[in-house]
């Protein structure tokens, strides 16, 4: 399976949302710290219901300490970005990527641009800057599920 990757997440809701949607989906979620706000359970409540003890998180200290991890785990990092060269669509994802978003204020820096193995973009109308952070992780990670055959459907959709 796919995970996704929190690049020191601003805001909590935004965060609580990914979570949520990362439960219901049964992918794994990292956090790359600082966070901009005190990353704890109750900051994720109000978005993430009780949703919180379905979803597996990892928290690293620092970016460093991410690539640590990646590094052994021998994933793949595909940056969200709207610096990306190709649309999510058109990428080839396989099961053990790792799908990251960045800072809803700022993104994320020049570095790990550099140590990302993809850059992909989710297209839009020239007027528009950004998606929310957490729908364009919505939407990144269920392509790469849909193309790795990684969606089960056990009890159909529900919202």
């Amino acid at each position: 399976m796919p995970r996704l990757c929190l690049y020191q997440p601003d805001i909590p809701q935004n965060t609580g949302t990914m979570l949520r949607f990362a439960a219901c989906l049964g992918i794994a979620v990292d956090i790359v710290e600082p966070a901009g706000f005190d990353v704890s359970d109750r900051n994720f409540r109000r978005a993430g219901l009780d949703y919180l003890d379905a979803v597996e998180i990892a928290r690293h200290r620092s970016f460093a300490a991410f690539e640590a991890w990646r590094a052994g785990e021998g994933r793949r990092l595909v940056l969200a970005t709207t610096k990306g060269a190709v649309p999510y669509t058109d990428f080839a994802y396989r099961p053990g990527d790792v799908v990251m978003v960045g800072r809803e204020s700022a993104g994320v820096p020049d570095d790990v641009h550099a140590a990302a193995d993809a850059r992909v973009l989710i297209p839009m109308r020239p007027a528009m800057r950004s998606l929310n952070v957490a729908m364009a992780a919505a939407m990144i990670v269920g392509e790469g599920l849909r193309q790795t055959g990684g969606i089960g459907v056990e009890g159909g959709l529900s919202v």
